[in-house]
C-alpha cells in the first residue's frame, strides 16, 4: 500500500494530524507526520515535498495557510490541504488553500476535517491498489448502514 506524509505547520496542528493518522492506520496505509513551516522552515518543506517514498501529501495549515501550496509547488504528487480554524472561523485558511494559482493544484477538504483528507488520500491510493480499494468499499458500505 502507498505512503502518505502529513505535514503540519506547527505543533498546535498535532491534534488534527493524529485524526488523519488514525484513519490512515485503520486502512493499513503507512504514514509519517512532520512539523515543517512554509515560513519558518521552507527548506524542510521542500525536502519533504521532494521525497520519493511518498505518494500523497496531506498539509494542515491555518491563518495564511501557505503550507499546502508550497508543498504543491515542489512536487507533482497529489496534495490535500486541510484548513484550520485559527482566526476568522477558518475561512481565511480555506480560501487561501482553495484559491491557489493555476498550475499549483491542491485538493481542499472542509475546515478542520483531517478525517476526510485521510479518506481522500486513501481513495487516491486505491486507484492502483485493489486491496485498499476493497477496504474502502467495505468502509463506505458500513457508512451507508448496508
Amino acid at each position: 500500500m502507498g505512503k502518505v506524509i502529513v505535514v503540519i505547520g506547527s505543533e498546535s496542528d498535532r491534534e488534527l494530524a493524529e485524526k488523519a493518522e488514525a484513519v490512515l492506520k485503520e486502512f493499513g496505509v503507512a504514514c509519517e507526520v512532520h512539523v515543517a513551516s512554509a515560513h519558518r522552515t521552507p527548506e524542510k518543506v521542500k525536502a519533504l515535498a521532494e521525497r520519493d517514498d511518498c505518494e500523497v501529501f496531506i498539509a494542515i495549515a491555518g491563518l495564511s495557510a501557505a503550507l499546502p501550496g508550497v508543498i504543491a509547488s515542489h512536487t507533482i504528487k497529489p496534495v490535500i490541504g486541510v484548513p484550520r480554524e485559527v482566526k476568522l472561523l477558518g475561512l481565511d485558511a480555506l480560501l487561501a488553500i482553495a484559491q491557489l494559482p493555476p498550475g499549483v493544484p491542491v485538493a481542499t477538504v472542509g475546515i478542520d476535517n483531517a478525517k476526510n483528507a485521510a479518506l481522500l488520500a486513501i481513495e487516491i491510493l486505491a486507484l492502483k491498489d485493489s486491496e485498499l480499494r476493497a477496504k474502502l468499499e467495505e468502509y463506505k458500505r458500513r457508512m451507508r448502514g448496508a
